[in-house]
């Protein structure tokens, strides 16, 4: 079977760790290879590694180091078709899909091939009688990023090119689950000229997190992910004096006046609602229509689009959505439908129990549609991630603002 290591000086490595973990394919649910999980000591020697690297990586010219942003962003363009099959097979979700995260990374790239204008100083003559004053940019030193499953590819690209190009070395904790396409990518980006040492790939599970947070080599951390687990990194990492970003979980509402046009919405709603089978932050989970008959079309409208998704496996060029992640995934979805029906919201397309032909292992559920939705219920209060749209009627546009504003 597979084995699937870290990236470390741009080669594979596997430090001293025993542990490991599998990667299942979710449109089958069969392993696809074993994953090796860093200990603390190997995610300290990755710090060390990164750390010396540091030192010639920020005296590097910025303009030396957009060039290399320039070569990598043209070797992903390149390799597209490749990082969206290692993509999709562990992740699940449809090829265009897969393609479009990772153009949307490459738009950060783009952005951090302008390093040298953005670093440029500030300088202000006679700012009192014989003074002047200036500013300089200069990077922090050792930066890591820790990142989730749902966009594998686009969130950490969302991070380290700009961290890079401000001359930092960065160290990418991704997700557990699908971490090939990451890896894959950090080759790329040594392909493209970056230096050995610069940039590092480390995976693994608590440990890895909790030993990156506590190395007093690393100056910052980015993170991305639940806000159970962003509420414990930040409060980690701020103890011990690191700058922390920690961007954390999402209810996205859709308010949905009498005079929109129908079929825009319905179009936004099947797109943000079911794209990637609901497995993303900025997904529209709840449509407010306002007024009873806005919300009667709203559904009539709805209905028939829901029950014609195709749900399929990556493979199937026609797929409209492919599996959620996990079958823990796919429960704990199954649980909170099942929390709307006893609370008495109205099931109108039920997208369990979907069995697809020739992948009845594999983690599928249909597109769910839910009425009569109260804001007191749990599958409006929390993130379900998943391929669930709820649907909470609103008198006036003033009480659906007041909903979004007080979710």
């Amino acid at each position: 079977m597979k084995n699937i290591t870290h990236l470390v000086n741009g080669i594979a490595w596997s430090g001293d760790s025993q542990k490991t973990v599998a990667i299942e394919n979710p449109a089958t649910g069969k392993t696809i290879a074993e994953l090796t999980l860093a200990s603390k000591a190997d995610v300290d020697h990755v710090v060390d590694v990164a750390a010396k690297a540091s030192i010639g990586w920020s005296c590097t010219p910025p303009a030396k180091r957009a060039k290399i942003m320039f070569n990598f962003r043209d070797l992903l363009r390149e390799n597209i078709d490749e990082l969206a099959e290692l993509l999709s097979i562990e992740h699940g979700k449809t090829i265009p899909d897969a393609k479009g995260e990772i153009e949307r990374g490459m738009e950060v790239i783009e952005f951090s091939c302008g390093i040298p204008h953005l670093l440029k100083g500030e300088y202000s003559e006679q700012v009192a009688n014989g003074v002047d004053t200036y500013a300089v940019r200069q990077p922090l030193g050792v930066v890591a990023g820790i990142t989730p499953f749902n966009f594998p590819a686009m969130v950490p690209l969302w991070m380290y090119p700009v961290a890079l190009a401000c001359g930092n070395s960065f160290i990418l904790k991704p997700s557990e689950k699908d971490p090939s396409v990451v890896i894959r990518i950090g080759e790329l980006l040594h392909e493209a000229g970056l230096p050995i040492g610069v940039f590092s790939v480390v995976n693994g599970d608590k440990e890895a997190v909790d030993a990156l947070l506590d190395n007093p080599k690393v100056d910052a951390i980015s993170f991305v992910g639940s806000t159970a687990i962003g509420h414990y990194i930040y409060s980690r990492g701020t103890n011990v004096g690191k700058r922390v970003q920690a961007l954390c979980g999402a209810k996205n509402h859709l308010i949905i006046m009498p005079d929109a046009d129908m079929d825009q919405v319905v179009d936004a709603l099947m797109g943000s609602a079911y794209g990637s089978a609901g497995e993303r932050c900025m997904a529209i989970s709840v449509a407010i229509p306002v007024g009873e008959g806005t919300a009667d079309k709203l559904i009539a409208a709805l209905t028939p689009r829901v029950k014609a998704l195709k749900i399929a496996p990556y493979t199937d060029q026609a797929s409209d959505m492919g599996p959620v992640i996990t079958k823990e995934s796919l429960d704990r979805i199954y649980d909170y439908i099942a929390q709307g029906i006893d609370k008495g919201a109205k099931l109108i397309v039920d997208g369990r129990d979907l069995k697809v032909k020739d992948h009845e292992g594999g983690y599928f559920i249909g597109g769910c549609l839910f009425d009569n939705v109260t804001t007191d219920m749990s599958i409006y209060a929390d993130e379900i991630f998943g391929p669930v749209l709820s649907v909470v009627r609103a008198r006036s546009y003033e009480e659906a603002v007041d909903m979004v504003d007080s979710h």
